[in-house]
């Protein structure tokens, strides 16, 4: 017998359903704003620690070996601790990363590398939870909005970029800064998670032992695996551009270090365009057209971005860059939380796999990077972006957009909007109750 409480908790009120969708907001936003905080930054810790191009791949690989670590864990976490309490904790987990970074910056390279494990491991534990979140109270509304989740998380990058553009002219120091963006996120985030919906709202089984089924079984799906390679792609395009975009500006064209950071922010603007701008287009076009053509975009952006003869130009290869790479993410995870039971389970063996791409992409990049440039080095990029292209008919929802069993039920809003009423290709439509990224 399932342990107390057996029982399902109600479903939540329309009131809960908007109290969920801000704090998920805030999740993705704080998340996204800690992390190019630091990656803002990563031009002046290089040059300070006298880093080549290789072993500065290999510091950043602490933050991939973190979350590498995270990953497998967070599906079974999510279902124990609920995704409210695990964003809260590894919200003061990340906390306590930036600030041994911050510190570290001072103290040499192992403190450093110790807070960039943690870093990974408090976002890539947070990042299912908030995926899973996000999932759910998708499925609360009926329509699509785990797209502009992922914007938020852009967002939240786009207003770290500029304000580490903004502390680089000022030439404020990279430990004072990181230590502010500590603070921030220690207490804006558990605070906003406190909103979450619960989990188990609706739900008729036991969590835990819905949990413990998914995680295990996730990794036996061959969907699920090849869903895993699709988002490792695409989170290679995005990793590349988040570590690599200003050094490559830098090095590459000769811009000044505030400029270079410019063209990080460029990326991360575009990225947020396109993932607020997408759920129109995947609605009308569906998941495979979007995601296909994008990563096309991608792979001209980037070339364009490596060969450019003029730095406007290279400017406008980062745009379509980030356009390119924008969906690949969020699409990912809402196609392996299709079937909302097993999502967290899912979602966790997807997110574990496509972040192999942070843990390979610094140290790959750089290993080219010390025989070709960095900006040169960029070029894989788009071979990878041809691989999610050739297997992303794989993010189809299976039975042909029919939603799963038991998850065809009324939004909290009332309305609920079923495959007959949306446009574009029967066969790519998931059902409006179902995560549609």
């Amino acid at each position: 017998m399932p342990s107390a409480p057996a029982a399902p908790v109600a479903a939540p009120s329309p009131h809960d359903v908007r109290g969920g969708v801000r704090g998920t907001y805030i999740a993705f936003i704080g998340c996204g704003f800690a992390f190019a905080g630091w990656a803002s930054r990563i031009p002046q810790v290089r040059d300070h620690l006298n880093l080549s191009p290789a072993q500065l791949g290999l510091v950043l690989l602490a933050i991939a070996a973190g979350s590498l670590v995270a990953l497998p864990l967070a599906g079974p976490v999510v279902h124990r601790l609920g995704s409210r309490r695990t964003v809260a904790v590894m919200a003061v987990v990340l906390t306590a990363g930036l600030a041994t970074i911050a510190l570290g910056y001072l103290g040499g390279l192992v403190p450093m590398v110790a807070g960039l494990f943690l870093l990974g491991f408090a976002s890539g534990a947070w990042d299912v939870a908030m995926n899973v979140q996000g999932a759910l109270v998708e499925r609360h509304l009926g329509r699509s909005i785990m797209s502009r989740f992922h914007a938020g998380y852009s967002l939240g990058t786009v207003a770290g970029a500029l304000i580490g553009a903004a502390m680089v002219a000022l030439h404020v120091p990279v430990t004072v800064h990181l230590l502010v963006v500590a603070a921030v996120v220690g207490l804006v985030v558990p605070w906003g998670a406190r909103s979450f919906v619960h989990d188990a709202a609706g739900v008729e089984e036991h969590p835990e032992e819905t949990g413990r089924r998914s995680a295990l079984a996730a990794w036996r799906e061959p969907r699920t695996l090849l869903i895993g390679v699709f988002v490792l792609a695409f989170a290679f395009a995005e990793g590349t551009g988040n570590d690599w975009v200003g050094v490559a500006a830098i090095d590459g064209y000769g811009v000044p270090a505030a400029v270079g950071t410019l063209a990080f922010a460029v990326f991360l603007s575009a990225m947020t365009l396109g993932r607020w701008f997408g759920p129109g287009l995947l609605d009308r076009y569906g998941r495979v057209s979007v995601v296909r053509a994008l990563a096309v975009l991608g792979i001209a952006g980037t070339l364009l971005f490596v060969f450019a003869p003029v730095t406007p130009l290279a400017f406008a290869g980062a745009v379509l860059w980030g356009v390119g790479a924008s969906l690949g993410f969020p699409v990912g995870m809402s196609a392996g939380a299709d079937e909302p039971r097993y999502a967290a389970g899912r979602v966790s063996v997807i997110a574990s796999i496509g972040y192999c791409a942070f843990l390979a992409g610094p140290p790959s990049v750089g290993f080219l990077a010390d025989h070709l440039t960095v900006l040169r080095a960029v070029v894989a990029v788009a071979v990878l972006l041809g691989v999610a292209a050739l297997v992303s008919a794989v993010v189809r929802p299976p039975n042909g957009g029919v939603p799963a069993a038991g998850t065809e039920q009324p939004a909290a809003t009332g309305h609920r909007t079923g495959p007959q009423d949306l446009p574009g290709d029967p066969a790519d439509r998931p059902g409006a109750t179902r995560p549609r990224a």
